[in-house]
């Protein structure tokens, strides 16, 4: 007998959220297949956002030395065996490189489940069916359960033509022909503050126009200040509190790219990189013949199983929102897809990692010290510096930290953040440690690698004892 549906399961788009949805549908035994506008899968984290700017972040810290991330002004050291600065198109040769091994490690996983691939753009023709489109092929595929996994674009400054090479989006960023000597960065969250250390770290003036006040506002305040202050003495110069008024290109000599500050003031720069946000990616899915709308930033509202207003149809991964990371998009995928077909799951866990892969880099997990203030919660902090590990000292990183917040009445661990090299790797530990409910006897009791970051835990967890029981 004939199924009545092409599939089980269909999943448009094809980045962490629908890749990981689709395997665990595939590893049920369902007939499962992607849809991708893109000639290759892996969706927007693959080929313009999270995997090409972190290996970006690398190539520019191999040729700075900035694995030091401490601050100091060491003379440049060719990670690439130039003789000079290399060029826009050297330092992105690397991270088309990995883009092109990454692609093929996605493309082996999704045959190996037996996970079809359908290229062409996306729209729904009715709640069970899409019609895919692409330059030489259109056909209609239909699923009894079907998963919108588009991610989200960023958003384009009003006024400016797309073609505008002046004032580029993080899309266009690793476009670039050459690199500029100087730059705008209008926007203080993760992307722009990223790119912005990323440029500074190579040398590139830059300056960063947010209307907020304080930059990446959901991370530990002196975590932010001690970023701030690091990126400052990379001579990155700061306008917050200041809304962008419009944009020109100057008429006369080079063209340059002129903001306009609601202020009045005037910036005059090589280059614009506008990154005051992102919308979801859903404008051409044709969402209202499924019985689907999206908000005013194209994000589609879901349940806590991840289930649109339409009962067959699920949704993850940035275009539902917060918080839109490509480990929580992973996981928010494999649940959909075992709440699609009944299997039993647990809820993904409450702390989550937050990365920020600025020069330094910088983590969280769990509760900010403003949090806790907020919230009346007595708590104490213990601090570690890097300069007071071996380790640290190894690596000549002086700047960096450990800081771990532990309740006052029975010592349990509530938030961990750090800055400077290996950050977001070091912050694992203290995730697992809040995870199982742990606190301060663990770090007291425990041993670690010796010399090795993790000692920072045991340094920040003494500090906070002499606190708690001075």
């Amino acid at each position: 007998m004939r199924p009545k549906y092409d599939f089980d399961f269909l999943c448009i788009g094809s980045g962490p959220a629908s890749q990981r949805a689709a395997v665990q549908a595939a590893k049920r035994g369902k007939r499962v297949a992607v849809v991708e506008r893109n000639r290759d899968v892996g969706g927007v984290c693959l080929h313009k956002g999270t995997i090409p700017s972190k290996t970006f972040r690398e190539a520019v810290l191999s040729f700075s030395n900035g694995h030091n991330s401490h601050g100091d002004h060491q003379a440049p050291r060719n990670g690439f065996g130039y003789g000079a600065a290399p060029s826009a198109e050297q330092l992105f040769a690397r991270v088309a490189a990995i883009e092109e091994r990454e692609t093929r490690v996605l493309e082996d996983q999704l045959a190996r489940n037996n996970v079809g691939f359908i290229h062409g753009t996306a729209s729904f023709k009715d709640p069970h069916s899409l019609a895919v489109r692409s330059d030489d092929h259109h056909q209609v595929v239909s699923a009894s359960k079907i998963f919108i996994g588009v991610g989200t674009r960023p958003v384009r400054p009003e006024g400016v033509p797309a073609t505008d090479a002046l004032v580029i989006t993080s899309d266009e960023v690793l476009q670039l022909k050459e690199l500029p000597r100087s730059m705008i960065v209008v926007g203080c969250g993760v992307v722009g503050i990223e790119y912005a250390s990323m440029f500074a770290n190579f040398g590139v003036q830059v300056t960063v126009v947010d209307a907020r006040q304080r930059p990446l506002e959901f991370l530990d305040t002196e975590i932010v200040d001690e970023l701030i202050h690091q990126m400052r003495d990379r001579n990155v110069r700061f306008h917050l509190g200041e809304r962008v008024s419009h944009f020109e290109i100057s008429r006369k000599g080079p063209r340059r790219s002129i903001v306009y500050l609601e202020s009045g003031k005037k910036l005059v720069k090589d280059l614009v990189l506008f990154s005051t946000g992102r919308v979801g990616s859903t404008d051409a899915l044709n969402l209202e013949v499924a019985g689907l709308t999206s908000d005013s930033h194209g994000r589609i509202k879901v349940n806590r199983r991840f289930r649109t207003k339409v009962p067959h149809i699920y949704a993850g991964g940035d275009v539902i929102g917060y918080p839109s990371l490509a480990a929580t998009s992973s996981e928010q995928g494999r649940l959909a897809a075992c709440h699609a077909f009944g299997i039993e799951a647990k809820p993904m866990a409450e702390h989550f990692p937050i990365g920020v892969y600025s020069i330094p880099e910088a983590s969280m997990v769990g509760a900010a010290e403003q949090t806790l203030t907020e919230r009346k919660i007595p708590y104490e902090t213990g601090v570690a510096r890097y300069r007071e590990i071996a380790r640290g000292q190894i690596m000549g990183d002086n700047s960096g930290f450990l800081k771990l917040l532990f309740h006052r009445e029975d010592q349990r661990l509530l938030g961990v953040h750090a800055i400077g090299t290996g950050a977001t790797e070091l912050i694992h530990i203290g995730q697992t440690v809040l995870g199982l409910g742990g606190g301060l006897d663990y770090f007291l009791e425990t041993v670690f690698n010796y010399p090795t970051l993790a000692e920072c835990y045991k340094v920040a967890a003494l500090d906070a004892y002499n606190k708690l029981f001075a």
